[in-house]
């Protein structure tokens, strides 16, 4: 077998990786320091839009979480679906996160069920962000060897926290830019 280390490379493409990619989420989140910080409730009514933007930052989350399973099951870190979703520096850090596994003779499998949320729009940032919270639940996506299938050692799943940036580029593109896995924190 080619790794001789597979300790050292799957514990990295573990943190790195929420939804197999990156993105790490595959692929792709990094593990946190600290808790998420979660807005006060907001009770005034989102303008239209608003709406908008958080109806396009979820569509951008949901295609992100769909291109990363694509990539990370094909071992593609240049799937071309991936930059249709994503943006520096998630987008670099999913390839990488994917080509390590690829190298490594691993690829994802099975299911990733998300459940996310917008936690709060601001239009008025150049350039305008929206913010995702997510519950996580990689535990049927497995990294297994795409030789035999078998599940590489230490990257089992769990049920945890998950946030991403959707950021708004000048050609009217919602991209996912930013991501983590907060992997100490069940949900």
């Amino acid at each position: 077998m080619r790794a001789r280390h597979p300790r050292r490379w799957t514990t990295s493409l573990v943190i790195a990786t929420v939804a197999g990619a990156a993105t790490g989420c595959g692929g792709g989140p990094e593990r946190a320091a600290g808790p998420p910080v979660r807005p006060a409730a907001d009770t005034r009514q989102p303008s239209a839009d608003e709406r908008a933007a958080e109806q396009a930052a979820l569509t951008a989350y949901a295609g992100y979480l769909d291109a990363s399973r694509e990539a990370s099951r094909a071992g593609d870190p240049r799937h071309p679906a991936l930059a249709r979703f994503l943006a520096d520096p998630l987008l670099t850090r999913v390839r990488v996160v994917i080509d390590q596994a690829r190298r490594h003779g691993a690829v994802r499998t099975g299911t990733l069920r998300s459940d996310p949320t917008v936690t709060s729009v601001n239009l008025d940032a150049a350039p305008p962000t929206v913010d995702i919270q997510d519950c996580l639940d990689t535990t049927g996506y497995r990294l297994v060897y795409a030789k035999d299938k078998r599940v590489v050692p230490g990257t089992g799943g769990s049920r945890h926290l998950a946030t991403a940036t959707a950021t708004r580029y000048p050609d009217g593109r919602w991209l996912i830019s930013t991501g983590t896995a907060h992997e100490d924190q069940p949900c």
